[in-house]
């Protein structure tokens, strides 16, 4: 899920919004360039809104790489949000950049 913001909010202002859609466990994170994420799985909804930086996710195994055989991947940058719903395995690269973003659990 998409849903344009403002690059220029504050960490404190994006974690206000982050907790404006229900989300009550709230913190930003920041990677460096080229990290990875293994597929991987949480229990519940996770909300990533982008500060600054990109991140590429894929969700290996879904219905739709079955289909097309291969991994389905969506680049995300500054002002994006990105839901992964509970249960859905997903792996994560970040931009050579790195990458800064508000998570909600």
């Amino acid at each position: 899920m998409t849903s344009p913001s403002p690059p220029s909010l504050s960490r404190k202002e994006a974690e206000s919004q982050v907790r404006s859609w229900g989300f009550s466990h709230v913190f930003t994170w920041t990677d460096g360039g080229g990290a990875h994420y293994a597929p991987h799985k949480h229990s519940s909804l996770t909300t990533h809104l982008i500060l600054s930086g990109s991140l590429t996710i894929a969700y290996p195994g879904s219905e739709e790489d079955k289909d097309k055989m291969k991994k389905t991947t969506t680049t995300h940058g500054p002002g994006e949000r990105l839901d992964v719903d509970a249960g859905q395995v997903h792996e994560v690269w970040i931009g050579k950049e790195g990458c800064t973003y508000v998570i909600g659990e």
